[in-house]
């Protein structure tokens, strides 16, 4: 008989032996110390908890932290009797976290700090904020400049088995959104699947569909980065994070809305240097940039900008403050919320859950004594009055307001409870704007004019008060789609304008509470070109297309 000692097994048996020997001197010695006992082999490492240490410092003081709940942390240590142990701790403790401390054996930390590599590039470094390697991300935002590559390295981390997958898929969506620009992120549950969008130049597109458990786990990484609670699913929750990439922090605004599948998800991106235009860069015709800059420069006043959510409002309204800001002038904001952080302004929040509501904290910043102040949104009578009063009283103010168009600024302050009389001495210029997206100049193709539109088009740059306003009626662009534009056949957006000045043909009428027509049509005199005949002049410009332009604007409204 033959016998065959097979070394391998034997091997196994042994070191499976020491190990079980290892454990059951490390819970020994945990109960001569008094301290909880931990076998990291078979329990789950918290990989966010980690990140608490760097593997480097951890190795050094012999010690993992393998799970936290807020600011309370289990960490496994060899033993209590190393000073480098013991100074790690302290650390901990000076950072004001309360701390459970477990024996382990070395292969348990063994097992913890392999973990370390699973660990994606971003680190968590407090509630709300992710601190994001400058090295890393330079590398994946090149990596992910088009929507496939995106879409490409996402199902790349789908396939892998980590549990930390979560976390570099919600890095990726991020890096992802921010090197398109996209504006807005949105995870949207249906009945099998879950869509995933980002916003590109306003418009939607699609990313591609994840599967029901990686959007629970997904859904719950945002509530946590955000600060929401994450056992609430049936009602809405806001929230916040942070992104920081080099030396530019981006603030991630996150909403959560329950529904019929699960809850939904749409993070806005605010990124400073998406407001980094100055005013003679955002696309407003010379006459109108004029007549703004001629009101703008004046001391006391009120110049209201309109149009819908996403038109570009707070992007001009900034670019117009940064035009005027200088070091001999006071300027207070008052926002809700505070999108972009200007230096050399005041900029302060309103909270109505506390009573601080755009009114009150406009009456406040009148005791500040500024030269020019900035109201958000003009939403309702008390603000309406509270800031025509303070551009009575030789302030400058600039503020939004939800109308369709120019004209419908001062129907719709009457609607507020607003003297006409007030309006006329208070308001010097409405602004409306729309935003429409430019088509994609290295795929654009030239095409002529559909018959049907021709005389339309004619008709509206037959119709622009001013010459010098007209251009001639020629060829148009269509979109074809390419790699650089994403295949949308669009990149970039460029902003639609129009103005109306409160002259005293406007003051005049506004004392028999006229219609938006009535107003449009009092004017027309004044040469500004409306919303429609802008449009049609950047169409036949070959900034845009027809079908663009008639997705923002009513081009056969009178």
């Amino acid at each position: 008989m033959t016998i065959i000692f097979d070394e391998d097994k034997q091997n196994q048996k042994v070191k499976t032996l020491l190990g079980q020997e290892e454990e059951e001197l490390a819970e020994m010695l945990s109960a001569k110390y008094g301290l909880h006992y931990a076998d990291l082999s078979i329990a789950v490492i918290n990989t966010d908890a980690l990140r608490l240490m760097s593997e480097k410092d951890a190795r050094a003081a012999s010690l993992a932290v393998f799970d936290s709940v807020g600011k309370k942390l289990s960490i496994a240590i060899i033993s209590p009797n190393s000073e480098e142990t013991r100074l790690a701790l302290k650390d901990l403790e000076d950072r004001g976290y309360t701390l459970t401390v477990y024996m382990s054996s070395k292969a348990s930390l063994e097992k913890a700090w392999s973990r370390y590599k699973d660990l994606s590039f971003a680190m968590e470094t407090k509630a709300g904020s992710i601190d994001v390697s400058n090295e890393e991300i330079a590398t994946l935002l090149k990596e992910v400049r088009t929507i496939d590559d995106i879409r490409i390295k996402i199902e790349e981390v789908l396939a892998m088995k980590k549990s930390s997958k979560i976390s570099r898929i919600v890095e990726i969506v991020m890096a992802g959104a921010i090197a398109t620009g996209s504006s807005d992120i949105h995870v949207e549950p249906e009945e099998k699947s879950v869509r995933l969008r980002y916003r590109l130049d306003g418009v939607l597109q699609d990313i591609l569909q994840i599967d029901r458990e990686t959007h629970e786990l997904f859904l719950s990484r945002i509530k946590l980065l955000s600060g929401m609670k994450l056992n609430l699913k049936s009602i809405a929750q806001d929230g916040r994070f942070s992104v920081r990439i080099y030396d530019t922090d981006i603030e991630i605004r996150s909403s959560i809305l329950p529904g019929a599948y699960s809850e939904s998800i749409v993070m806005r991106i605010l990124n400073p240097k998406n407001i980094q235009v100055s005013l003679d860069e955002l696309g407003i015709p010379k006459k109108l940039f004029d007549v703004i800059m001629h009101e703008a420069g004046k001391p006391n006043g009120m110049i209201l900008t309109t149009g819908p959510t996403g038109s570009g409002k707070t992007t001009t309204l900034y670019a117009l403050l940064s035009k005027v800001q200088s070091s001999e002038v006071k300027v207070i904001t008052i926002e809700d919320p505070i999108e972009y952080h200007l230096p050399g302004i005041v900029q302060t929040q309103t909270d109505s859950k506390r009573g601080y509501t755009f009114a009150s904290g406009l009456r406040a910043a009148l005791r500040q004594d500024p030269d020019i102040i900035m109201v958000g949104e003009i939403r309702d009578a008390e603000t309406a009055e509270t800031a025509i009063q303070a551009a009575e009283t030789g302030h400058l103010v600039f503020s939004t307001l939800h109308t369709n168009n120019a004209a419908g600024t001062f129907p719709r302050l009457i609607d507020l409870g607003v003297d006409p009389k007030l309006i006329t001495s208070a308001v010097t210029l409405s602004l409306a704007q729309r935003l429409v997206r430019c088509v994609c100049q290295d795929c654009k193709k030239e095409v002529d004019i559909p018959d049907e539109y021709k005389t339309l088009i004619t008709s509206i740059i037959e119709g622009i008060y001013d010459p010098a306003e007209k251009v001639p009626v020629g060829k148009i662009y269509e979109a074809v789609g390419c790699e650089k534009c994403n295949g949308t056949g669009y990149k970039g957006r460029v902003g639609l304008y129009e103005g109306i000045k409160t002259d005293a043909v406007i003051e005049a009428l506004l004392r028999t509470n006229p219609s938006e027509r009535d107003i449009k049509i009092a004017a027309h005199p004044q040469g500004i070109p409306s919303l429609r005949e802008y449009g049609v002049i950047q169409l036949l410009q070959g900034k845009t297309t027809l079908v663009e332009l008639e997705r923002v604007v009513d081009l056969r409204e009178a």
